[in-house]
């Protein structure tokens, strides 16, 4: 009998604790309740903050914090989260029907500094923050050897390349998080082609080199230039003053126009009228007389007849 009553015990511990997600800051992720639907109501709380208050039916009520604006109700009783933040972690509770469901949402932060591929015999140090849970973190490496939560490497070696996981443990589980590590040659590494000792004693010279462009032998070189590099140079710096001084002058004379514009518009600029008056211009030279006609005689008076 008592056996049976400490199993049940077991099981009901197991319940309340939940399920434990794992995700990374910028994620989305999706909290199931637990059951498939609800009959009356449903409600979601972030630790003793309210998320959402949902009837079955009729008006949803919400919280009032931060992570409500980046949740919603999915499936009509699970919850999604977007844009995780690391204060998102903790415990979440999904009564449906009054029936508590406890989850843990565990947001891990894995990072190497600095980041992208590695030069061998270079420093990188590796970062694993947990939140959400109190717990012992650890790196384990490639080759199996663990390492504490900030991990200083001072010199990147070949077995250091590959898949880092960060482990830490709750509820009688292990939980990981993976970075990979990527580990490159150096350039400064790179053989050079070995010469026999024929080759060895004999000049070197740029010009047996192919896919070397050398300059003619009587070029003069000033600053290790051509000289008619320095000419194109000096025609480029040319050109630009030249359209510089060309910008600023129109630059001015729209200015000097609109200002005219603008003052012909306010009436402060008095019209200038037109010069209608010719008085002053030289009278047009008389005609020359062709001569005057032979005038006709005028009839006599007529004289009153002698009775």
């Amino acid at each position: 009998m008592k056996t049976i009553v400490c199993f049940g015990f077991v099981l009901c511990a197991l319940s309340a604790a939940g399920s434990v997600i794992l995700t990374r800051p910028g994620q989305k992720v999706t909290l199931e309740c637990g059951p498939d639907t609800f009959n009356q109501r449903l409600v979601w709380h972030h630790g003793s903050d309210l998320i959402f208050n949902t009837p079955k039916s009729g008006f949803t009520r919400r919280g009032s914090t931060d992570i409500v604006l980046r949740s919603k109700v999915k499936q009509e009783i699970n919850l999604e989260i977007s844009k995780v933040k690391e204060e998102d972690a903790g415990k979440f509770i999904c009564m449906a029907d009054g029936k508590s469901h406890e989850h843990t949402l565990v947001v891990v932060s894995v990072s190497a500094s600095p980041s992208g591929e590695l030069q061998l015999g270079s420093q990188v140090s590796l970062r694993c923050q947990i939140k959400g849970v109190d717990s012992t973190v650890q790196w384990r490496s490639p080759d199996g050897s663990l390492h504490p939560k900030t991990a200083h490497l001072t010199s990147v070696s070949r077995s250091h390349a590959g898949t880092w996981n960060c482990t830490f443990s709750h509820g009688g589980e292990t939980h990981s998080q993976s970075l990979d590590i990527n580990v490159e040659e150096p350039e400064t590494a790179a053989s050079a082609p070995s010469q026999s000792p024929e080759d060895a004693h004999k000049p070197t010279s740029l010009h047996s080199q192919p896919g070397v462009i050398q300059p003619p032998s009587d070029a003069v070189l000033l600053l290790g230039l051509v000289w008619w590099v320095w000419v194109a140079v000096g025609v480029g710096c040319l050109v630009v003053l030249l359209l510089m001084v060309f910008v600023i002058v129109l630059c001015k004379r729209i200015k000097r126009r609109k200002r005219k514009i603008h003052m012909l518009k306010n009436g402060r600029l008095p019209l200038k009228p037109k010069k209608y008056c010719q008085c002053d211009r030289p009278a047009a030279a008389a005609k020359p007389q062709q001569g005057r006609r032979r005038e006709k005689p005028s009839a006599p008076p007529l004289q009153p007849l002698l009775m």
